[in-house]
């Protein structure tokens, strides 16, 4: 009974992050398009499918994943066992990251986009090595006390000097499987982590120390899926087509649930296994409540697998009949109006966001107010999205776009306070959520298709590399203001 009353919040807790969207969508369905859309019952019932699988999803992780990472990470830092702790950061990134649902729905329009030509699995699999590798980097940060601010600004020279050599098709993918990495998987894992090795050490800062593993798991991904991208346009073959039932499906039929789980479940296994294996084998503990454990582990599963298949009923589609509702419209003010409309009701709906927001006012108490970090997060989104999808309309290379971009984060990283660098970047990386991301994914690649000279491999992707990077912006100079003006604090409170 307490199991069901639990689930009961998680999938209440998720209608109400799906809310502010449907409400967006009603408001210009009656307002502006004055219709209904094509197979409102399948949209329906694909929200609610997505709802119901982040509700399993979310409370299975709850049951199982997280009480147990976490203890383990608690463990290898009271052990001081650092040839543990350094391969526990790259197995549970790699592990967290191949099974997170927004990598797994953008690397599938990424080969269905591209006619197979980049393969949906080893574009995962490049994510999660980088997510792996660039863990154990910011682990040692932490150990060492390394300034985060030097890592971004010399690994986003690299990303940036990638997006003049890698094939144009690839860029705006890399930049948004950056934002994808970190998100209801791998979010509290990589934060528990960071936050745990900077309050047992001394002379760590939470807020300066604690932050910051979550930017890095954004940046690096990028310069792997760009690295990827130029061997593939280089050496490799031109594709071998879609996949079969990534975009066309939507029926839903018993033997396709079945095989979808066992894939979901094949999926899931890995992140699974690195726990158990540290678990059983390197700290050689028993596991704690074996059966409550197990329980997550089927809810994640079946969770997961919902969330996959209410994508391809619900967002994915609805997306996309947007996005072509708004090119007939022939009115760039309206889409532009949507954009940000969509990205600042998601944007704080996000309970990352939220739960990254009051650790900060916790780690930082009257430097940092929780529901102002918020609200500035939320308009820098809505104005990286509207961003974007103004690029998709006027044409332009991408990386002109994305560049001037970061590179005017590089210099507010000079005149921004120490303290919410890391911060901001980690804020970046958790705003776009596990339905934001299909969303905008599909609103990027409609209008990429309805607008007349644009490639949708080229122009479809890089609205998720927007919605990163312009709430960095937006914190920064948050906190530039905040600092040369006290009073302005009391404002946003």
């Amino acid at each position: 009974m307490e199991h069901l009353r639990q689930f009961a919040r998680e999938f209440l807790k998720a209608l109400r992050n799906l809310l502010p969207i449907v409400a967006v969508v009603v408001l210009f369905q009656l307002l502006v398009f004055r219709s209904m859309p094509e197979n409102p019952v399948s949209l329906a019932v694909g929200l609610l499918i997505v709802a119901i699988g982040i509700g399993l999803f979310l409370y299975g992780l709850d049951l199982s994943v997280f009480p147990v990472g976490k203890n383990l990470a608690n463990q290898f830092v009271r052990r001081g066992a650092l040839g543990l702790l350094l391969p526990f950061g790259f197995a549970i990134g790699f592990a967290a990251s191949i099974a997170e649902p927004a990598v797994i729905a953008v690397a599938e329009q990424a080969q269905v986009v591209s006619d197979g030509r980049v393969d949906g699995l080893v574009l995962r699999f490049v994510i999660a090595t980088s997510v792996g590798l660039v863990l154990v980097l910011g682990i040692m940060r932490v150990l060492r006390g390394w300034a985060v601010h030097k890592l971004l600004v010399g690994g986003y020279a690299i990303v940036l000097l990638l997006s003049y050599v890698a094939p144009e098709e690839i860029v705006g993918l890399a930049y948004d499987s950056g934002g994808v990495t970190t998100n209801i998987v791998s979010v509290p894992l990589i934060a528990a982590i960071g936050l745990g090795l900077a309050n047992s050490i001394r002379g760590r800062s939470l807020l300066a120390d604690g932050f910051g593993l979550v930017a890095l798991c954004v940046m690096v991904p990028m310069i792997g899926v760009q690295l990827y991208g130029i061997w593939v346009y280089t050496f490799g073959g031109a594709g071998g087509g879609a996949v079969a039932g990534s975009g066309g499906e939507t029926g839903i039929s018993v033997i396709g649930t079945l095989l979808g789980l066992a894939e979901t479940f094949r999926e899931v296994l890995p992140i699974v296994a690195v726990v158990l294996f540290f678990q059983f084998v390197a700290l050689r503990r028993r596991l704690s409540h074996p059966v409550r454990v197990t329980i997550g582990f089927i809810m994640v599963v079946i969770g997961l697998h919902a969330f996959v298949m209410g994508l391809r009923l619900g967002l994915f589609p609805l997306g996309t009949a947007m996005a072509e509702q708004l090119i007939e419209q022939g009115m760039p003010a309206l889409i532009l109006l949507f954009a940000l409309l969509i990205g600042f009701a998601t944007t704080m709906a996000e309970p990352a966001l939220v739960a990254i927001g009051e650790q900060a006012h916790e780690a930082s108490p009257g430097r940092i107010s929780a529901v102002g970090i918020r609200i500035i997060v939320a308009v820098g989104v809505a104005l990286g999205i509207a961003f974007g999808v103004y690029r998709i309309l006027v044409g332009g290379p991408f990386h002109y776009f994305v560049m001037s971009a970061y590179l005017l984060a590089m210099v507010l990283v000079i005149f921004a306070p120490k303290y919410i660098v890391p911060l901001a970047f980690d804020l970046g990386g958790v705003t776009t959520s596990e339905v934001t991301v299909p969303l905008v994914t599909a609103l990027g690649i409609g209008l990429a298709s309805a607008v007349e000279g644009r490639d949708v491999l080229i122009d479809g992707f890089g609205l998720i590399a927007f919605a990163s990077i312009f709430p960095v912006i937006s914190v920064m100079i948050y906190a530039i203001m905040m600092e040369r003006f006290p009073w302005l604090r009391k404002e946003v409170s």
